[in-house]
């Protein structure tokens, strides 16, 4: 069954496959009610979403997903315009085109010649990731589907890999809440040993419904967030690949879920 909320979304204005108004008309059409944006360390997607949005009457959530060391940072209902917020994740973009060119470079002594052009051409606007390099490489023939190109080539430990450029979770943090935002630790499962740390810098929240967590990590995960008096948000981290286990909306995120992240982000910002 679909839910009515999915708090983790990616479009191609990172490492998605359909763009934001897609995005958002996929989920019109999939009977959400709430979707939220959350690109990899860029926001560039959300204002599109939100105008799309307003037209068919769903609601978006604006927000970004930072990479950090050991662990991602979702930042919800984060000022999307902040010149400093964009200022700051523009570093990690720069980075990310570095990293990819690195790649390719690795690829190309493997007898894997790659095409520029076309990888940031199916990137269009977006940040350039190891999903547009794992296409180009199915596209090419040099492997017959995508896992494949992360098995063999993309992942950590395999030859074409490279680490990619992160800031710590305490920074991510900070630049979430600098932009007004709400910060939420991202698929946490294997890391929640840095709850207690992470709290301590100003954490607010934890995702603790996600696309392939079962109900005894859920329910453990729920625990944590009422022990340390955090908000709970959830999603698929929904991509669009062919294939993707989970499609938009297929996690069963509680409603009451945004509520409190907006009753959160009200009492933060004084409204």
């Amino acid at each position: 069954m679909t839910a009515a909320v999915d708090l983790h979304v990616h479009t191609t204005a990172s490492d998605g496959t359909l763009t934001p108004s897609e995005v958002v008309e996929l989920a019109h059409r999939r009977g959400l009610s709430v979707v939220a944006i959350t690109d990899h360390d860029t926001v560039s997607g959300v204002a599109e979403a939100l105008e799309r949005a307003a037209r068919i009457g769903l609601k978006v959530i604006p927000g970004v997903e930072i990479s950090a060391e050991q662990a991602h940072i979702l930042g919800y209902l984060v000022d999307h315009r902040s010149a400093r917020l964009n200022e700051q994740l523009e570093r990690f973009g720069r980075a990310r085109l570095v990293r990819a060119r690195q790649m390719l470079g690795r690829l190309e002594s493997l007898d894997l010649s790659l095409r520029w052009d076309a990888i940031a051409e199916a990137a269009e606007e977006g940040v350039v990731g190891r999903p547009h390099i794992a296409q180009a490489l199915v596209d090419a023939g040099h492997v017959a589907s995508i896992d494949e190109a992360f098995g063999r080539y993309l992942s950590p430990g395999q030859p074409a890999y490279v680490p990619r450029f992160k800031t710590t979770p305490r920074e991510a943090i900070q630049m979430i809440r600098d932009a007004g935002g709400v910060p939420v630790l991202a698929h946490p499962w294997c890391i929640v040993f840095m709850l207690e740390e992470l709290v301590a810098d100003g954490l607010l929240g934890l995702e603790t419904h996600y696309r392939s967590y079962d109900a005894c990590q859920m329910s453990r995960l729920n625990r944590l967030a009422q022990e340390h008096g955090l908000i709970r948000t959830g999603g698929t981290d929904f991509h669009g690949f062919e294939g993707e286990a989970h499609s938009l909306g297929d996690v069963d995120v509680p409603p009451e879920c945004v509520a409190d992240l907006e009753a959160l982000h009200a009492s933060l910002s004084g409204s």
